[in-house]
């Protein structure tokens, strides 16, 4: 279950990044048109070039921040190999963003089969079909896989692919922001040296 969550007036006397982090996202949830728990994921590939795409936060806890893609996608392969990422949460209504760095571990076999049964079965077979970050020749060409892939599984279950998983993101790092007048932003930002240390928090200069 998520953490408590707190009040959301002036969060610099707050100690708990993820209860902070709970009280945002439920603004959000009430104040945000579309996808309030969209989030950037920030990656680096093999030659040091960074990369960034949008993707949906699944849940979080005190262990971390959990979605889920492709593990042979360009994201999975980067996560994969380099064992860390960043997020980032922008709420344009709320004037507010945090960001989010640390270590990632894949979710476990539960985690993943659970979340992968829970979504439409049209994105189940989709997870099949598509070839995610592959050169696609053409649209008929991924038509036709969902076609291939729908007369495959029928009207039963869809199994999970055993290339479809889930990431966990373990905080070292968390930055809360508020805009604030004249660009006089608040920014509070809690650090630690490992996902089971103990949090220091610091204000910057905006």
């Amino acid at each position: 279950m998520p953490p408590e969550e707190l009040t959301t007036g002036d969060f610099s006397d707050q100690d708990d990044p993820f209860a902070l982090f709970g009280a945002w996202l439920a603004d959000a949830e009430r104040k945000e048109t579309n996808d309030p728990n969209a989030m950037a994921v920030a990656t680096v590939d093999p030659d040091g070039l960074p990369n960034v795409r949008m993707v949906l936060l699944k849940g979080y806890d005190r262990d971390g921040f959990v979605f889920y893609t492709n593990h042979e996608s360009a994201k999975g392969r980067e996560i994969l190999a380099a064992g860390k990422a960043a997020l980032l949460f922008h709420w344009k209504s709320l004037r507010r963003q945090v960001r989010v760095r640390g270590l990632v571990e894949t979710v476990t076999d539960a985690e993943a089969d659970a979340y992968f049964q829970s979504r439409p079965r049209g994105s189940r077979i989709g997870a099949w079909a598509s070839k995610q970050s592959a050169p696609l020749e053409s649209r008929f060409a991924l038509e036709t896989a969902v076609a291939r892939y729908t007369a495959k599984f029928g009207v039963g279950e869809i199994p999970r692919p055993p290339h479809w998983s889930g990431f966990r993101i373990k905080p070292v790092q968390m930055e809360f922001w508020h805009d604030r007048p004249f660009r006089l932003h608040d920014r509070i930002v809690f650090r630690r040296d490992n996902p089971e240390a103990v949090w220091s928090k610091t204000r910057l200069y905006p």
